[in-house]
């Protein structure tokens, strides 16, 4: 079950980078969080296909809280991924992603990978350092741009994008750090559209990120995110073909949510 590989960061993944793209200025500097508050918690379905029927194979959940960091307030976000019980004994994935975000800045100061994927384990800590633009791992101090992202940070920082201001084939550029290289990427804005999920129908914000060839994914614009036409801007569907079969991941359950949902139209 390579699929579940993609639990937590599958969401916004490795996104590559296109020399020749025409992207817009780099919108992932001075934005304001008005899109979640703290103690929200929302819960996806992740279901894997190989031959055409796709199965409810596992769960990722989200939950912020509001802590402190070096004496500065921080969203404490956590995304745990997981393969249900009937399925660990073909891959077994326990996953956990922290981010702590500045709540004045939405800029992370620290990261925590901790994954445990068919027995491959891995385990990061990264603490950014704003002032001197630098990311410190137990690999070294590396150089990074001001405005650097990790891969969870990066979900709740662009959930604040004004999509209102795009127009359909905008790229959206960003940087990330992950396994203690920087990467220079990008997602897309297609458009909106209605969309059907196990939750119900809801107007929605489509996207697609430029993934990188690998072990798991495909490559190229494959990837298609769906997120509520509202103020809350949460995933309600993720689709993607993996290397082997495909996936899908549908939002399944919510708390605390900064805004009534008003982008859903039925619920099904």
């Amino acid at each position: 079950m390579k699929g579940f590989k993609v639990l937590v960061p599958l969401f916004f993944g490795l996104l590559g980078f296109s020399k020749n793209a025409s992207v817009l200025p780099d919108t992932f500097c001075g934005i304001n969080n008005t899109a979640f508050q703290v103690n929200e918690e929302v819960t996806f379905t992740v279901y894997y296909s190989v031959a055409g029927v796709y199965v409810n194979a596992g769960t990722a959940i989200f939950t912020s809280k509001l802590e402190k960091v070096n004496n500065r307030p921080v969203y404490h976000v956590t995304g745990e991924g997981k393969t249900n019980s009937s399925y660990d004994w073909i891959y077994r994935v326990r996953d956990k992603y922290e981010t702590y975000i500045d709540t004045a800045t939405m800029q992370p100061l620290k990261f925590v990978r901790n994954v445990n994927e068919g027995g491959y384990k891995i385990y990061q800590n990264i603490t950014f350092n704003k002032t001197a633009n630098t990311a410190i791992t137990t690999n070294g101090v590396f150089k990074v741009p001001a405005c650097v992202q990790d891969v969870v940070s990066a979900m709740y920082y662009a959930r604040n994008i004004d999509f209102s201001k795009l127009r359909p084939e905008d790229k959206i550029p960003f940087s990330m750090f992950l396994d203690n290289e920087v990467y220079n990427m990008y997602i897309r804005y297609v458009g909106k559209e209605e969309i059907k999920t196990r939750y119900g129908k809801f107007r929605a914000i489509k996207i697609k990120p430029l993934l990188l060839k690998g072990q798991i994914f495909e490559g190229g614009e494959n990837m298609t995110v769906w997120v509520t036409d509202d103020a809350n801007r949460i995933p309600v569907r993720i689709e993607s073909p993996l290397v082997v079969g495909k996936v899908k991941i549908d939002m399944m359950s919510h708390s605390n949510l900064r805004h009534p949902l008003t982008s859903l139209v039925k619920r099904k």
